[in-house]
């Protein structure tokens, strides 16, 4: 009796699995597309996607279970059976609770036997990225900075050499004989030269810590983000010059600390934001001491340089990163602290903007604009 009732087992199973691969058997005469409508949205807006699902071909499709992969988590869809030229639409949502680059698909449809002994899943659309910004604010326009260049803004500082005509002085020796003014040496009987207005550029330089130690919590370090983000946006608005780079991490594997900063893309508005949507803070990352180190030893011609960084950076680390640049840079440091009162002061010519909120920075920029 044993024998025979493993025989009769043994008969079953392969009934089971015989049934289960004629059920599976064939495909679907679908076609599925995947479709995100927008594909950068600020942190916190409402994002979907959706998938369509029509039947072009001459029979009935059979119903499946559609899934949808959305970053770390699974959308699954009942896709009801579908006559001939029909379609079915299903929207769905896609969280954007944090910045970040959010795949969503391959969509795939899975059929499986009643039974659940066979699964067959077949992938019908490539993936799709969905960038999730950091949230940015409008600031005032920022002019000022201390590059000669020929869009520059006139300013009281006098110079031997640069565009904005000033006035005329005696020669003195050193002056180039190219500026001396013929017709009032002519007249004077002495050599007259021409005498400039030094123009003020705007070549700005934007530095990000993303060192864990400079910020004592996440939240720091997301406004810290955002100011980055609001700062290089309204550069890029007003056409200016803008280098913005970000602390670049030691590798688990090297045998000393990298020094090095990485540059961020400011050819569009969007291609920032992109490159700060996927920015992360590291115990292995530069701090902004050792980023305002870097920055001023690659960045040529610097006007002004903004040091973004948290609560864990003191005074005294500060004013140590501002004499990285060179003499003449305007360095404005931005703390970002929402547990101190916001404002503005100076430690030994440093600027240092302190903020609670983002909404602050426009305040700060506003204030210091008047002053």
């Amino acid at each position: 009796m044993a024998w025979l009732e493993l025989v009769v087992a043994g008969y079953a199973c392969l009934a089971l699995i015989v049934i289960a691969v004629v059920y599976l058997v064939g495909r679907n005469p679908i076609a599925i597309v995947l479709a995100v409508p927008r594909d950068r949205v600020v942190v916190g807006e409402r994002a979907v996607g959706e998938i369509i699902v029509t039947n072009p071909g001459k029979r009935h499709a059979l119903g499946a279970t559609v899934e949808i992969p959305v970053g770390a988590g699974l959308a699954e869809v009942a896709m009801p059976g579908l006559r001939r030229e029909a379609r079915f639409v299903h929207e769905f949502v896609i969280p954007t609770v944090r910045r970040g680059v959010i795949p969503v698909g391959p969509v795939r449809t899975v059929r499986a036997d009643p039974v659940g002994v066979v699964r067959r899943e077949l992938v019908w659309t490539d993936t799709t990225e969905l960038f999730v910004h950091p949230r940015t604010i409008g600031i005032p326009s920022m002019s000022t900075g201390f590059i000669r260049d020929l869009e520059g803004n006139p300013t009281r500082d006098l110079s031997t050499n640069d565009i904005s005509f000033h006035a005329l002085r005696e020669y003195m020796p050193g002056d180039e004989r190219r500026y001396i003014h013929w017709k009032s040496t002519a007249r004077t009987g002495r050599h007259m030269v021409r005498q400039f207005e030094e123009t003020r550029g705007s070549h700005l330089v934007i530095a990000l810590s993303l060192a864990t130690s400079d910020y004592a919590t996440e939240e720091e370090f997301e406004m810290a983000v955002s100011v980055a983000g609001s700062l290089g946006a309204r550069a890029i608005r007003d056409a200016r010059t803008v280098t913005v780079v970000a602390s670049e991490k030691t590798p688990e594997f090297a045998k000393r600390k990298v020094f090095a900063v990485r540059l961020l893309s400011t050819l569009t508005r969007s291609r920032l934001l992109d490159d700060l949507a996927v920015v992360e803070h590291s115990e292995s990352a530069l701090a902004i001491a050792d980023v305002a180190r870097v920055t001023g030893e690659q960045a040529v011609g610097v006007s002004v340089a903004f040091l973004i960084c948290g609560s864990g950076v003191t005074a005294q680390e500060l004013r140590a990163a501002s004499t990285k640049f060179p003499a003449g840079v305007e360095v404005v440091a931005v703390v970002c602290d929402p547990d101190r009162q916001p404002g503005l002061r100076k430690v030994a010519g440093l600027s240092v903007f302190t903020i609670g909120f983002l909404e602050d920075l426009q305040k700060a920029l506003s204030r210091s604009a008047a002053a």
